[in-house]
């Protein structure tokens, strides 16, 4: 996505908020939140040939530099792999927990052994030991699938949704859950506030598409940042 393709995205997203609140747009909501959504994760989660944020933030990332921690970066230390985990947790276990009241993809198909990590939480208020050691030790294909299953259920979840559901509000059985199931940190109890207070159109406007955006634009800069000290190292 170039910076035209991004502008437009955030266009997108103005309409789209607009769009969720009316019921005799439900539909069409849904179409654009599909389209949105596609274009913040692999251009294989629809077979497109357009390029996706994904697929820039990859396009000529070595293992170096998505594994660097911490970053020198205006907004954030973190490297580009706690980025991408952080926004595939927060969209697992906002989509599956709280919108659907379902099985979080985490605990399908034994990705924490195939991420090869151990947390289960969003990494936020995540003490600086720990974003080193998942900085260091996780699998970043498998990391990348995981997110792509959590994309691709999101997708299924959003597109069965029935006209007046965007109203809802979140059910607290649900903020409860992520506790329960240590999605997210005692420590981070604002974030369930946060959320206790969206409707499920304001979870799908936030995290499942700008969340998503910005941290996938934060992860371009920081590779980009880190590429050119290095090139500017080598002569």
């Amino acid at each position: 996505m170039d910076l035209k393709e991004r502008k437009r995205w955030n266009e997108n997203h103005k309409l789209l908020t607009k769009m969720l609140v009316k019921p005799e747009q439900h539909f069409e909501a849904i179409q654009l939140f599909l389209t949105q959504h596609a274009l913040l994760h692999s251009s294989a989660i629809e077979n497109s040939i357009q390029e996706t944020l994904v697929d820039a933030m990859v396009k000529n990332l070595d293992e170096e530099t998505y594994r660097t921690y911490p970053v020198s970066h205006p907004d954030t230390e973190n490297s580009i792999v706690w980025h991408t985990w952080h926004i595939a947790r927060i969209e697992d276990m906002t989509m599956n927990i709280l919108v659907a009241n379902d099985q979080q993809i985490l605990f399908t198909e034994s990705w924490l052994e195939k991420m090869n990590i151990e947390y289960l939480h969003s990494g936020n208020d995540m003490i600086i030991e720990d974003i080193a050691t998942l900085s260091s030790t996780i699998d970043f294909d498998s990391l990348l699938a995981y997110r792509e299953a959590v994309g691709r259920q999101t997708r299924k979840i959003i597109s069965t949704m029935e006209v007046g559901q965007f109203k809802k509000k979140v059910d607290h059985s649900r903020i409860r859950r992520l506790f329960e199931e240590n999605a997210i940190l005692l420590e981070s109890q604002w974030l369930a506030d946060y959320w206790s207070k969206k409707t499920i159109a304001g979870l799908l406007l936030m995290p499942a598409t700008r969340h998503n955006f910005l941290h996938l634009n934060k992860c371009i800069r920081i590779k980009e940042k880190l590429q050119k000290l290095n090139l500017k190292m080598k002569k």
